[in-house]
Parts: structure tokens; C-alpha cells; sequence
């Protein structure tokens, strides 16, 4: 029982670790096609779309071929039933934060840290990972 649940523990952590890596990857590439967008004229929830959408086939791949060992293209209707309850939470947390003055460059680096926390726990769910690691 000890050398399974070490062996768990030890899972996680690397699981945890590259979903970071990956993660500062997705958001680096995700906040530069927004950026982009906002700084080529759109509005901050078109732009929001925009990276959104492109993210989507981007982040799945790194996601599992980098994170969760997942092979083929089977999970992506989950994983992107995930992307749109995740980009809804963006989509409001921008909201707010530009609703309170904040520009939308600065709103969207406000508002990704919570995505990010819910992006781990929903994304491990989605690409079926062990999801009891807690960030």
C-alpha cells in the first residue's frame, strides 16, 4: 500500500509540474493572440473568442500529449465542452473587471490566475487525470 501511494503521489506532482510548463506556454500564447486582437481594434470579449477559439485546438494538444499521455483525438469533445465553461468564467471575470474601469489588457492578467486554477481542476477532470492534487 506505501510503495502505490508514493508511486500516486509521485504521479501527481509530475502530472502537476508539466500542467504549469504547459500551462505558462497556453497562457503566454493565449494573452499574445488576445493582445493581438485588442491592440488590431476588437472589442475585449471578441478578442476573448478569438484566443478562445484558437486556444482551443492549441491547448488540447499540449495538453495531452505533454501532460495527461493521452493519445488520439477522443477526448476532445469533452475537453472542449470544458474550454466553454472555462472561457464563460473569463468571459465574466472580464466583464466585472472592465465594468470596474480596468482596461482590457490589465483585466485579462487580473482575471487568469483564477482561470488557470480552474483550467487545472477542470481540464485534469476532462482529460481524466487523477484530479484529487489541489493547487
Amino acid at each position: 500500500m506505501g510503495l502505490i501511494r508514493i508511486l500516486n503521489n509521485r504521479w501527481r506532482h509530475v502530472v502537476l509540474l508539466r500542467f504549469i510548463g504547459v500551462g505558462l506556454a497556453n497562457t503566454a500564447f493565449g494573452y499574445e493572440l488576445y493582445a493581438l486582437a485588442v491592440l488590431a481594434g476588437l472589442p475585449a470579449q471578441a478578442a476573448l473568442i478569438v484566443q478562445f477559439v484558437i486556444g482551443a485546438l492549441w491547448n488540447f494538444h499540449l495538453h495531452a500529449r505533454l501532460v495527461f499521455a493521452v493519445e488520439g483525438w477522443s477526448r476532445l469533445p469533452t475537453y472542449v465542452a470544458t474550454y466553454v465553461a472555462i472561457y464563460a468564467v473569463n468571459a465574466a471575470g472580464l466583464a466585472m473587471m472592465t465594468g470596474w474601469g480596468a482596461g482590457p489588457l490589465a483585466a485579462q492578467l487580473a482575471v487568469l490566475p483564477f482561470v488557470v486554477l480552474l483550467s487545472w481542476r477542470l481540464i485534469g477532470r476532462a482529460m481524466s487525470h487523477p484530479s484529487e492534487v489541489t493547487v
